[in-house]
C-alpha cells in the first residue's frame, strides 16, 4: 500500500540537538529529508563531505560557508535570508553563523546522519 499523505508542524516536531549551538527538527521521507535547523551565533561545523545532494535555504540570519577548503577551487561565501546554497554530491563545505540563523535543509537521499552528526 503506498504511503499516505501527511500534514505536519515544525512546532509538534522532535528537537534534536546533534552539536552544541544547533537545534534541528526533521521531516524523513523516503526520497527526501527536510529539515529546520537553528543556528546560534558561533556554530561552527567544520569542512565535511556527504553522498547526499543538499540545498541550503537561508531563511533568516547570516551563515559563513567555506567549500571546497585546502583545495585550488577554495571560496568563502556568506549567505542571507533568501539564498540558496546548492550543494552536489562529496562537494567538501563547512559552515559558521555569524549570528541567529535559521536554515531549511533538504537532503536526497535521506540520510540519519549528516555533517553535523559526524562532527
Amino acid at each position: 500500500m503506498d504511503a499516505q499523505p501527511r500534514i505536519l508542524t515544525w512546532v509538534d516536531l522532535p528537537v534534536d540537538r546533534p552539536m552544541p549551538l544547533i537545534e534541528r527538527r526533521r521531516v524523513i521521507g523516503s526520497h527526501v529529508m527536510i529539515s529546520r535547523v537553528e543556528l546560534a551565533p558561533g556554530f561552527v561545523v567544520p569542512t565535511h563531505s556527504h553522498p547526499n545532494e543538499q540545498m541550503v535555504c537561508v531563511l533568516s540570519g547570516r551563515a559563513a560557508f567555506v567549500l571546497h577548503e585546502g583545495t585550488p577551487g577554495e571560496r568563502r561565501e556568506t549567505l542571507a535570508a533568501g539564498q540558496v546554497l546548492h550543494l552536489p554530491p562529496h562537494a567538501p563545505h563547512g559552515c559558521t553563523a555569524l549570528e541567529p540563523t535559521v536554515i531549511l535543509d533538504v537532503f536526497s537521499p535521506p540520510s540519519e546522519k549528516t555533517g553535523v552528526d559526524r562532527a
